[in-house]
């Protein structure tokens, strides 16, 4: 996810125009209103693979202490889910795009979830462990990146924490929860859906 210099929504500081635009969806039987705009992951729509995760991987208690990471936040769908799910927990919406962080800060005043905590990733503190995070992770960095910032950031769940994320079966859905499984981590395909995959990783 570091180091990507191509245009594409993983450019920190993307050149094309904006083209703002809202985006609506229903998570949790919740409604939600967000903004979206160019150079972001799915700016015009929420995308496929992250509605399959929020509408497959359990969403977490109101009550629950967090503190979540939504890793590759976008505008911030999955950041804004979370924290309005959890009221009391604290979510790290991270990102290498400055717009993509832009909005999400955005989404989450909208919401009025001051729970959000949008960052780029060198800004997280090294000392912070996740309870649990999510993730459609940008499978088209390619997969040396892509391997990366998963071996990055999957070694940051706390004890007994979990991650959850989306992939694209023709994308290689399969292939990662493979290399995950390699790579030590206990791996569970949780769902399957419209040709996406939607992997736990860790847990209890």
């Amino acid at each position: 996810m570091l180091g990507v210099t191509g245009e594409h929504y993983f450019t920190a500081q993307p050149s094309v125009g904006e083209h703002r635009r809202d985006v609506e969806f229903t998570a949790g039987g919740r409604e939600y209103a967000l903004v979206t705009a160019g150079g972001v992951f799915s700016a015009e729509r929420l995308d496929p693979g992250t509605a399959v995760l929020l509408r497959k991987a359990p969403l977490p208690a109101a009550g629950a202490a967090g503190p979540f990471l939504d890793l590759g936040c976008g505008y911030g769908p999955i950041a804004c889910v979370l924290a309005t799910s959890a009221p009391r927990a604290t979510v790290y919406a991270v990102d290498v795009n400055e717009r993509a962080r832009t909005l999400a800060a955005e989404n989450a005043a909208r919401l009025g979830a001051g729970n959000v905590r949008v960052v780029a990733p060198e800004d997280v503190a090294d000392g912070v462990r996740f309870a649990e995070i999510w993730s459609n992770p940008p499978i088209r960095i390619g997969k040396a990146e892509l391997h990366a910032m998963l071996d990055r950031w999957l070694p940051r769940l706390a004890p007994g924490g979990v991650g959850w994320l989306v992939v694209a079966r023709h994308l290689g859905g399969d292939s990662l929860q493979r290399w995950l499984e390699e790579q030590g981590h206990r791996v569970e395909r949780h769902a399957s859906q419209k040709g996406y995959r939607v992997l736990k990783v860790g847990g209890a």
